[in-house]
């Protein structure tokens, strides 16, 4: 990184405000949909199927196109690939926001597209930049602001609504798109941040490790495990505590935001803990914390709050442990980029299934137990294949 700013500012500052500002573009705006769904379908006749799909689109995007968008970070260089994030997010917020039903969907795809390079580029370039110790802190640092962002304009995006109508909400979230490129351009430099320029090979290889892709497959079913059971939680959290104790719709929202702001608290505490405790042991005291979620809410509901924060600590620092596992088991950039593509793009598949499979099947039984055991099953497979997977993670590195 090219420190630019000023040069009294150590460049490690830098980088991270600019990781920070990447990740709160890339969950907040597809988040933002969920609190206008009201005046959306009211103005643009949208069926229940068409407004789910306004957040399923990007989830599928991370999964279909993690591939290429791996492709696109070596071949153009992680530099251009954070500058085409960015700007992806930026037209598709303003173009969702512009006019009707067919510019609402192409703009939701452009966004999901956009996201995916970031998800690929931003542990690509904490590996690269980071010295080994300090990179558990950048992949921490990087989810809890992903879930800063997603909290935050959840927050907002309601009250935006009242005052100036849903497509004033959707597009403000622009907003952190433009100082995320203005921050960008100032750390790289104008040069790097939009000329594309294919990665040199010039990291620090890495030894190979042995049973490397053993190890990818552990982690590909932990992050499946991981995305299911998020996005299935973050999806029916709400109408469970409706429907189980009696909550009002407001209550209910408000009380499971426990589960998205606590993710911080989880994000930076594996990093922390990291110095203490073997990956291993941080991967089984954040499957132990994630095992209560379901668990919890099937034997004592009436402890949701306890069972919200332990869930909300474990979503934050399981996807910071299978990052960090990936930016450390790879023996260069290109492989991280694949591994990190193989993971991301085959959990997000499970994602993209959990909210609609977990209301299925509870409208298929009148009862919440039947999806809160496949969470739970899910949370297991989390549990299980990441402990295992992360066992291979070199000590010192």
């Amino acid at each position: 990184m090219s420190g630019r700013i000023s040069a009294r500012i150590p460049k490690s500052w830098i980088l991270l405000a600019c990781i920070g500002l990447l990740a709160l573009n890339l969950r907040g705006p597809f988040v933002a949909v969920a609190p206008v769904v009201g005046p959306m379908q009211a103005e643009l006749a949208f069926s229940p199927v068409m407004l789910g799909l306004l957040t399923s689109i990007p989830v599928l995007c991370f999964s279909l196109a993690a591939p290429l968008a791996s492709l696109a970070a070596r071949k153009f260089g992680a530099e251009f690939a954070v500058t085409l994030t960015i700007l992806g997010v930026l037209a598709g917020v303003l173009v969702r926001s512009a006019g009707g039903p067919v510019l609402v969907v192409a703009g939701t795809v452009l966004i999901g597209l956009a996201i995916t390079v970031g998800n690929i580029a931003a542990p690509l370039i904490i590996r690269r930049d980071f010295a080994p110790r300090r990179q558990g802190t950048a992949m921490g640092i990087y989810t809890a602001a992903l879930n800063i962002g997603s909290f935050l304009t959840s927050v907002v995006t309601a009250p935006l609504a009242d005052l100036a109508g849903w497509r004033f909400a959707l597009g403000s979230v622009a907003v952190l798109a433009v100082a995320a490129i203005v921050v960008w351009t100032l750390a790289v430099g104008p040069r790097s941040a939009f000329l594309a320029s294919a990665e040199d090979g010039g990291d620090t290889k890495l030894p190979p490790v042995t049973g490397t892709g053993w190890t990818t497959a552990g982690l590909t079913a932990g992050f499946a495990g991981q995305a299911f059971s998020y996005y299935g939680v973050t999806a029916w959290l709400p109408s469970y505590l409706h429907d189980e104790l009696g909550m009002s719709v407001t209550e209910a929202g408000a009380a499971s935001s426990i589960f998205q702001i606590l993710a911080i608290v989880g994000g930076l505490g594996v990093p922390f803990a990291a110095k203490f405790m073997s990956t291993t042991a941080v991967a089984v005291t954040v499957g132990a914390l994630w095992t209560a979620v379901p668990a919890g809410l099937l034997l004592a509901p009436q402890l949701w709050w306890l069972w919200s924060i332990c869930g909300g600590i474990a979503q934050g620092g399981g996807i910071t442990v299978i990052f960090i596992a990936i930016i450390r088991l790879a023996r260069d950039q290109a492989s991280a980029g694949r591994m990190s593509a193989t993971v991301q793009g085959l959990g997000y598949c499970f994602a993209a299934v959990a909210p609609p499979l977990m209301g299925l099947v509870h409208d298929a039984s009148g009862s919440w137990t039947p999806a809160l055991l496949l969470v739970l099953v899910s949370v297991l497979t989390f549990f299980v294949s990441t402990t295992l997977a992360v066992r291979r993670v070199p000590k010192g590195r």
